[in-house]
């Protein structure tokens, strides 16, 4: 069982990754915002993260960059409904496996998930959707 953290300002989409996730037999934290994710991490080690880009305060990047500053390991999902460039670059050179769009395809997602998790995903610089 792999432990996976849902950070998300929408109360829906972090509820239905939960369920989701949870169903799939994976420890499952949420956070609502990237400080909330962040006291989170103090006592919750994930395999996985899934991120909301655009968030209130904290943003995904910003939130990222606090992580990579403990943590350079933990893969890194981040979804967004922006595509902006700009941000897909930061979170590239922030280490971020996958660039979900939202809203998203769930089964796309659970894919995306488990080939992560059983280790077959390709790092970062190999990601074209990047």
């Amino acid at each position: 069982m792999s432990k996976v953290l849902v950070v998300d300002d929408q109360l829906g989409v972090r509820r239905l990754l939960y369920e989701t996730f949870r169903e799939d037999q994976h420890e499952v934290e949420m956070a609502g915002n990237g400080k909330e994710a962040l006291q989170i991490l103090e006592d919750f080690s994930p395999d996985l993260i899934l991120m909301d880009m655009k968030m209130p305060g904290m943003n995904g990047i910003d939130t990222l960059r606090q992580i990579r500053s403990f943590n350079k390991e933990v893969g890194v999902i981040m979804m967004t409904a922006y595509g902006d460039a700009q941000n897909m670059e930061q979170a590239r050179d922030l280490g971020v496996l996958y660039y979900m769009s939202k809203p998203f395809d769930l089964f796309e997602m659970r894919d995306r998930v488990r080939e992560i998790l059983e280790g077959n995903m390709r790092t970062s610089s190999d990601v074209s959707n990047l």
